[in-house]
């Protein structure tokens, strides 16, 4: 079975834009996409209305065949931790803020996207 790479990278820049839209659409404020740090890369950072910096992981797969948020390891998360602490460092300014970690898995259905969020994710899947 052959990979089609150039596919899977165009599905995974849909499926951030829909999860950024969703994020918007929900009064969040869209403070960086595709942030690159030293410990690896952040899909999209938005800020909630009451002041919450949420780090956003977006997992995205054509069909129900396979878990798109189970794809979210302890690892990932880690790493996710470790940029979001550079982020924060680089532009806090040393302000407290409150921090969340979510992740969107977003599943195109070959007409649709359908997104579904997870809050607050503190472990990753085995």
């Amino acid at each position: 079975m052959q990979v089609d790479y150039q596919a899977q990278y165009e599905l995974g820049r849909a499926g951030e834009k829909a999860a950024i839209r969703w994020y918007e659409d929900e009064g969040y404020r869209l403070l960086g996409h595709r942030q690159r740090m030293r410990a690896g890369e952040i899909d999209a950072v938005v800020e909630d209305e009451d002041g919450t910096i949420v780090f956003v992981e977006v997992k995205s797969r054509r069909g129900n065949a396979f878990g798109a948020a189970e794809a979210v390891t302890a690892k990932k998360l880690n790493t996710m931790r470790g940029c979001a602490a550079q982020w924060m460092e680089e532009r806090s300014a040393g302000e407290f803020r409150p921090l969340r970690f979510d992740v969107v898995e977003v599943v195109f259905d070959g007409e649709d996207y359908i997104l579904r969020r997870f809050p607050g994710v503190e472990d990753g899947a085995c």
